[in-house]
């Protein structure tokens, strides 16, 4: 796998977890790895399922991809978490989760190209 691709992948799992963890804390239901884990499943799951639908690596950082990652991760996550993994998706848990995610899995994204671009016309 290519190192761009690895980065991708490891920055988009982190976004993922790092959603996760600090939904967890602000609802007081700890740090512990394996409540993160058991939370962050659906949506690891889904991220998953999207980079093979959408084959990302070949376009790892391209902001489409990252459109594309984010509705997928979102929807499936949403449809794991409360048909599969049994938990709740209030609302307001939809609307936090849609925007974070996609502010980040498409935010950083957007910024490598820019700077890419900007290194590029200098």
């Amino acid at each position: 796998m290519h190192p761009r691709t690895q980065i991708a992948a490891a920055l988009d799992a982190a976004v993922v977890v790092t959603f996760v963890a600090i939904g967890r804390r602000n609802h007081e239901e700890g740090e512990a790895l394996a409540g993160v884990a058991q939370t962050a499943a659906p949506f690891m799951i889904a991220l998953a399922v999207a980079w093979i639908a959408w084959r990302v690596w070949a376009q790892p950082t391209g902001v489409v991809t990252g459109v594309k990652v984010w509705l997928t991760t979102v929807a499936l996550g949403m449809v794991l978490r409360n048909l599969v993994f049994n938990n709740g998706t209030a609302t307001s848990f939809m609307i936090v989760a849609t925007v974070f995610l996609g502010t980040f899995l498409i935010g950083w994204r957007a910024v490598e190209t820019a700077l890419i671009r900007r290194s590029i016309s200098s």
